[in-house]
C-alpha cells in the first residue's frame, strides 16, 4: 500500500490547525482558571447541562457529547459534585444509569464565568476571521465532524 502524503498546502493547513487549536484551548483554559477557577472541560460540562432538558444528562451521553471517556466524565462530574455545581441522580427508568444534573449553584457559577469566556472566545477566534470565513469554517468543520462520526 502506497502512502498518500500531504501536499504542501495540506501540510500547511494541518499544522496551522493543530497549532491554532492547541493555542486557543490553552488560552481558554487559562482564562477560565484565572477568572472563574474552572477548567475548560468543567465549563463545557456545566454549559451542556444548562442546555439539556431538566438541566440533566445521562453520564454516557455526557461522555459521548464531550468526546471523553466514561471514566474521564466520571472524574469531572465527581469534581463538579464536590464543588456543589452538579449532583448525580440515579435513573428512574433502569436504576443502573446515572444522570449528572446542574444545581442552582452550578448555574450561578456558569452564569458568572460565561461572559469572560465568551469574550475570550471572540478575542482568540472570531476577531481573527471575517463573517464569510466563519460561514466557510462552520461548513467545513461540520463536514469533518460528520465524516469522523460516520467513519471512526
Amino acid at each position: 500500500m502506497q502512502t498518500h502524503w500531504l501536499n504542501t498546502a495540506e501540510q500547511r493547513m494541518w499544522r496551522a490547525y493543530l497549532d491554532s487549536t492547541r493555542l486557543l484551548l490553552r488560552s481558554l483554559d487559562r482564562q477560565l482558571a484565572a477568572d472563574s477557577g474552572l477548567s475548560l472541560s468543567d465549563f463545557e460540562i456545566l454549559a451542556l447541562l444548562s442546555e439539556a432538558p431538566g438541566r440533566r444528562l445521562r453520564m454516557n451521553e455526557l461522555a459521548d457529547i464531550t468526546v471523553t471517556t466514561r471514566s474521564g466524565v466520571t472524574r469531572a462530574v465527581r469534581r463538579l459534585t464536590e464543588a456543589g455545581w452538579v449532583c448525580q441522580v440515579r435513573s428512574e427508568e433502569d436504576r443502573r444509569g446515572q444522570y449528572a444534573e446542574l444545581t442552582e449553584s452550578g448555574l450561578d457559577k456558569l452564569r458568572a464565568a460565561a461572559p469572560g469566556h465568551a469574550k475570550a472566545v471572540r478575542a482568540g477566534l472570531f476577531d481573527a476571521v471575517s463573517p464569510r470565513e466563519v460561514e466557510l469554517f462552520a461548513g467545513s468543520y461540520e463536514r469533518i465532524r460528520d465524516n469522523l462520526l460516520e467513519h471512526p
